[in-house]
């Protein structure tokens, strides 16, 4: 098992922070947190993205570190917003996005986990599709109100196990096997 020090999480989202260790904690190991406000460029590619953001965020803080960039895709707007997630729900929020929507629905999920030390930079994705709701259900942050996961009727914020199921939950499952065998 790693040491708390050994590895931290770099993001200005203390709620990404929360479920990444408690995800990674499951898999034995233990995270440490930097708040910290990274440079995020522009790009259509969430891996391109994390690399950049991970090795900024090494170049600053000099320890082995993981981040995280991830975004809603939405299949009737062409991915949209994707990469710029978290900038179309500070600007429209959930109440835009599905003012946006008539009946096709479909999304996914996808997260992008980035480690980097001073030898490594080593990427992990993982997806999950699911559908937009009608409405929001459920109190939680980001999307997590208008996202119901395949085969569910609750949305995210509904979801008791969301932490077991979620693509941020594979990208660190993907990465945590990675880590602790490398």
């Amino acid at each position: 098992m790693q040491k708390s020090s050994d590895l931290f999480f770099v993001s200005s989202n203390d709620q990404k922070y929360h479920e990444a260790k408690k995800i990674l904690n499951s898999f034995g190991i233990q995270l440490g947190f930097l708040k910290s406000n990274l440079e995020e460029i522009q790009s259509d590619s969430l891996n391109h993205i994390a690399r950049k953001k991970a090795r900024n965020a090494f170049s600053k803080h000099k320890k082995p570190l993981i981040i995280e960039d991830d975004g809603i895709f939405i299949d009737s707007l062409g991915g949209f917003p994707g990469p710029y997630s978290s900038y179309v729900f500070k600007t429209l929020g959930n109440k835009g996005i599905l003012d946006l929507l008539k009946n096709k629905r479909q999304a996914k999920f996808i997260s992008v986990i980035t480690y980097c030390d001073d030898a490594i930079l080593e990427s992990f994705d993982g997806e999950l599709c699911g559908t937009i709701s009608k409405s929001q259900k459920g109190k939680g942050w980001g999307f997590d109100p208008i996202f119901v996961p395949n085969n569910s009727d609750k949305s995210f914020a509904e979801t008791s196990d969301k932490n077991k199921i979620s693509h941020r939950y594979k990208s660190l499952k993907k990465f945590s096997n990675w880590y602790l065998h490398k």
